[in-house]
């Protein structure tokens, strides 16, 4: 009989070519499934809550693994991270009904997303924040920021609306998306049923070019009925984006 176990996983994504295992590259996941490898002697390979992109970090991403073996979880938690480099750490191991699946039963998702807007940006923060080079007007963006909250097709904030779920279903529910002032600038924070490819980075991509009027704030509703990708704003940078947490 097959056993499952749910792993909270916390990673800096600057070093990595993203969750996915892809050929020739260093990635997150082959990394835990090595570390892995040399604990069970064999192949396992483990199921995430969703792929995070080259330099994206993940507070809480949650990932399962089915295995013949019954493991001790605290002990396994112990093995994997004395082999797993600094910047990937397993922060809980739970045994879970083989029903669960890391990805199909995930509810909501959330993301938090980095701007540093201070005149000098914090350089143990460089990593870890976007800095605009033009003038940002927050009270505009987050004017705008509000036009994209409830169940629309997102279709227009989709680098891929072939990749993933976008194939299926280009509809999400963004329940929540708060601009929160920081000590450097401003946090934004989704809160959604699921994300296309790139989605959160290219809604911050264009609540930025509307805060900094390369965008008209009227025109939101005609980029969402577009459906093009061409209509929406830039690809907000990588490094600034968080996945916090996955909802069950």
């Amino acid at each position: 009989m097959k056993n499952k176990y749910k792993l909270t996983i916390s990673y800096d994504g600057t070093s990595y070519f993203g969750w996915q295992i892809q050929p020739n590259k260093i990635t997150v996941q082959e990394s835990i499934e090595d570390a892995f490898f040399k604990i069970l002697r064999k192949k396992a390979s483990i199921v995430a809550s969703g792929r995070t992109d080259a330099s994206v970090h993940a507070k809480n991403q949650v990932a399962h693994i089915e295995i013949d073996e019954k493991i001790d979880p605290e002990k396994t938690k112990y093995k994997l991270n004395s082999i797993l480099n600094d910047d990937i750490k397993i922060l809980k191991i739970e045994k879970v009904d083989i029903a669960f699946h890391a990805r199909f039963s995930a509810k909501k998702k959330i993301y938090h997303y980095h701007i540093c807007l201070n005149e000098t940006q914090d350089p143990f923060n460089r990593l870890y924040s976007y800095k605009p080079k033009e003038k940002i007007d927050i009270a505009l963006l987050k004017k705008a920021a509000k036009n994209f909250i409830g169940k629309k097709d997102f279709s227009s904030f989709a680098n891929k609306k072939d990749c993933g779920c976008a194939k299926n279903n280009s509809t999400k529910n963004l329940m929540r998306l708060d601009v929160i002032d920081t000590n450097y600038g401003i946090r934004l924070e989704f809160e959604a049923d699921g994300f296309l490819y790139k989605m959160v980075r290219n809604i911050v991509g264009t609540l930025l070019d509307i805060a900094s009027n390369k965008i008209p704030l009227d025109s939101i509703d005609e980029i969402f009925k577009a459906k093009d990708r061409s209509k929406a704003g830039k690809t907000a940078k990588a490094k600034a984006l968080f996945l916090e947490k996955i909802i069950y």
